[in-house]
């Protein structure tokens, strides 16, 4: 007699033919499938190579606008001090204006407002020079195109051509640029030295 509330003649089959029940394995939908380790792989070393790319390029920034607030600090005052150096070279004419001897034989009111000048415009170069802006006066050296202005040529054999030996105006730096240069005579140079010097050496 069967019992009706036992195992069906179905669920029964499996056991009674002997067959082992296998099941079939369960794939996580989430699991990487074959290939795709290297798509995962190729995408992190992407990322990577953006991220270092956006470090390289926030470093360039950085040093990029600490130079531009650097030369701003050291070079902001350019148009200002160009303006103050009229003042600079007009206090200078007013001094060479003034004979060597009138300084000397002045009454002492004059003497004392010539004093007056000189230190004003010693003061007007301090000033300047704690803002990053010193005169260079380049007697005696070789023309340099880059800091000087020829404004005329010197005969003079007694000096290697190309010498500076006249400066008409003295220039002016601003940290390493050039803020103005200087208006200087260059010699020319002349005849060869060996004539000049032979009658020295017959002596």
């Amino acid at each position: 007699m069967t019992d009706p509330n036992g195992p069906s003649d179905d669920e029964l089959k499996p056991a009674e033919t002997g067959e082992p029940v296998v099941s079939k394995p369960y794939i996580m939908p989430d699991d990487p499938e074959e290939g795709s380790v290297e798509a995962l792989t190729k995408e992190a070393a992407d990322a990577r190579d953006k991220m270092l790319r956006t470090l390289a390029e926030m470093e360039n920034l950085r040093k990029r606008t600490a130079k531009e607030v650097a030369d701003a600090r050291a070079y902001g005052i350019t148009g200002f001090a160009r303006d103050i150096l009229e003042i600079a070279d007009n206090l200078q004419r007013a001094l060479d204006a003034i004979p060597a001897d009138v300084k000397e034989t002045a009454d002492p009111g004059i003497k004392a407002f010539i004093e007056g000048v000189e230190l004003t415009e010693r003061s007007l170069l301090n000033t300047l020079e704690k803002n990053g802006v010193k005169k260079f006066d380049p007697s005696g050296e070789k023309f340099d195109p880059n800091f000087q202005q020829a404004m005329y040529e010197v005969p003079d054999p007694s000096v290697p051509s190309g010498t500076v030996v006249q400066v008409v105006q003295a220039g002016f730096m601003i940290g390493d640029r050039v803020l103005r240069p200087a208006l200087v005579g260059v010699s020319k140079g002349g005849a060869k030295a060996t004539p000049a010097a032979a009658p020295s050496e017959q002596s």
